[in-house]
């Protein structure tokens, strides 16, 4: 095909593409804008998640009659004039592309009337074609309208989520704005109904407080520090969670450079690794920093959303928020209290009931576990057992040595294989709560909540709605009466919002959960009667030798080693 010069419909649609992913950069882009402009009041109003309208209005500076028409060209700025000016980027928006792009792919209006103005300008964008500015009354600021985002570009349309799903990306996204500007006064309203209010108090603890909720507020420790001197310090500052306020996904860790929220690997890193030894495998603090140090000790201008950027001392900047965060810990952080809520001991069933559960000798670790299925050849031998070491492992003889059983991970095995036997019957026994348990959920667990309730139900968790993005859970499966049941669910809730979309996928991913919740613990004593009916119940299960993880449950010492090890061969 010969080389052509693209149109610039085309041209633009493309620019666009690189700006606007989905209804939450649209916003993003238009908020950055409103902070930029000095506004004190921010309100976002979205309808259908933001694809059929994104109303953002804001009481800044506003734009100069003879400047609004010229706002929507591309690469139309007030933020910079040269090219030196790139690497001191004191605002959040420099390019000039957001108005532009945004127009490329939507209906948009603009609105705006600086102080210095006894009424406002009006201008409409429809890719190229700009309509001529009028006169309109309005308040002193900017309001953008965008209409019926992507019209024009139908295969965008289906990357799009469901619209309760893009507008829990957008709550997440206005309140990481919130959390970085606090002193801004947030305001978003969802197809009519207010989900996020912020009162502007300049302090990101109230913050926290009408984002996450009092009691996680609580959990978190401040943060407050600075390392160098001159134009070299780095700040560093915000909240961490407790050690026993932790999530099974990073989504709950929020970072800010410079007021402008990032994504950055190596700075999650950092701040993991300041709960080194704090936090179990598999679980992430929750945590909103932010750092402070001279804009030109870093390039915002390395990724066409600005949600990446590159530090001059990229090493110095790690140690600066690992060390913060690493103190902080050390000067704040508490003993967590174990609380386990009351059962009724009468488990109920959701539908036709399975054979008869056998008693467990124990009775206490073990109870109701129906008998497993052997399937064909045993892959374990026959077992006896000897005892327990550090409270994490069962030692037993075999006719060919030792065997050495991680306790957490049989367990995990055993329930398991019973769990997932009794879901594919839809014969899940589940228990009730004395007192429901109210849990607060983020706008994307409401989401997941409200697209997966009925398999979290055939699951045995019967959750309603309880207030805004609260809900009371009322019945659990059995296997789960004795442990953190907050916990675990939000562990199922993280599985599906890491990405595991596919129903089978998710499936499975929240029976490892339920089972690995509920499994004996690393370090709990067992009786002798209780190990050995987990040994026995492992020997019954289809594949004895690995958890649902993939970790091995058995290692063998054989006798041909104790021999060796011992000078006897």
């Amino acid at each position: 095909m010969p080389i052509e010069i693209l149109p610039p419909e085309v041209v633009a649609k493309i620019a666009a593409g690189e700006v606007v992913e989905r209804p939450a950069s649209v916003v993003k882009e238009l908020v950055e804008n409103a902070i930029d402009a000095g506004a004190r009041h921010i309100r976002v109003e979205i309808r259908a998640g933001g694809r059929q309208e994104i109303r953002v209005v804001d009481d800044g500076c506003g734009i100069p009659a003879e400047e609004i028409e010229r706002a929507c060209r591309r690469h139309a700025t007030s933020k910079i004039r040269s090219a030196d000016d790139l690497y001191r980027v004191r605002t959040l928006g420099f390019r000039g592309e957001a108005l532009a792009s945004i127009a490329a792919v939507s209906h948009l209006t603009l609105v705006s009337r600086p102080a210095g103005q006894s009424v406002g300008m009006e201008v409409r964008a429809e890719g190229e074609t700009i309509s001529p500015p009028i006169p309109r009354a309005c308040t002193i600021g900017t309001v953008v309208w965008v209409r019926d985002l992507f019209f024009n570009t139908p295969a965008r349309l289906k990357f799009l989520k469901t619209p309760q799903t893009e507008a829990a990306y957008i709550h997440s996204l206005v309140s990481d704005y919130a959390f970085a500007h606090p002193q801004i006064s947030f305001h978003l309203l969802s197809d009519g109904r207010t989900v996020l209010r912020t009162s502007g108090s300049g302090q990101l603890f109230d913050a926290l407080v009408e984002v996450y909720g009092l009691e996680t507020a609580r959990q978190m420790i401040p943060v407050e520090s600075a390392f160098g001197s001159g134009a070299n310090v780095v700040r560093v500052s915000g909240y961490v969670g407790q050690p026993s306020l932790s999530r099974a996904s990073r989504r709950a860790m929020t970072l800010f450079v410079n007021g402008r929220r990032i994504r950055d690997t190596s700075l999650t890193y950092a701040l993991e690794e300041a709960y080194h030894t704090l936090l179990m495998a598999g679980r992430h603090p929750v945590a909103v920093i932010g750092i402070e140090l001279d804009p030109a000790l870093v390039d915002v201008n390395v990724h066409p959303t600005k949600a990446e950027v590159k530090f001059a001392e990229p090493d110095r900047v790690f140690a600066a928020v690992q060390r913060a965060v690493r103190e902080a810990l050390q000067a704040h952080a508490a003993i967590p209290h174990i609380s386990s809520p009351a059962v009724i001991q009468v488990p109920t069933r959701r539908s036709a009931p399975p054979s008869p559960p056998r008693p467990s000798p124990g009775g206490e670790l073990f109870p109701g576990e129906a008998e497993l299925p052997a399937a064909g050849e045993p892959a374990l031998p026959p077992l006896r057992v000897l005892g327990q070491l550090a409270s994490s492992y069962i030692l037993a003889e075999g006719p060919d040595g030792l065997y050495v059983i991680d306790q957490h991970a049989a367990h995990e095995r055993v329930l398991y294989e019973q769990i997932l036997d009794e879901y594919r019957r839809q014969a899940l026994r589940t228990q009730a709560l004395l007192e429901p348990l109210l849990v607060e959920v983020t706008p994307l667990q409401e989401a997941f909540l409200e697209e997966h309730r009925e398999q979290l139900e055939r699951l045995g968790f019967l959750l309603e709605p309880f207030g805004d993005r609260t809900y009371r859970l009322r019945n659990v499966p059995v296997v789960l009466a004795r442990v953190d049941l907050r916990s675990t669910l939000e562990s199922l809730i993280d599985a599906w919002s890491e990405g595991l979309r596919c129903a089978e996928d998710w499936e499975e991913a929240m029976l490892i959960t339920v089972a690995c919740h509920s499994a004996v613990r690393a370090g709990q004593t067992l009786t002798a009667e209780e190990m050995r009916e987990l040994v026995r119940l492992l020997e019954k299960t289809r594949l004895p030798r690995t958890c649902p993880h993939g970790r091995p449950t058995v290692v063998l010492l054989s006798q041909q080693q104790l021999l060796r090890e011992f000078g006897r061969r």
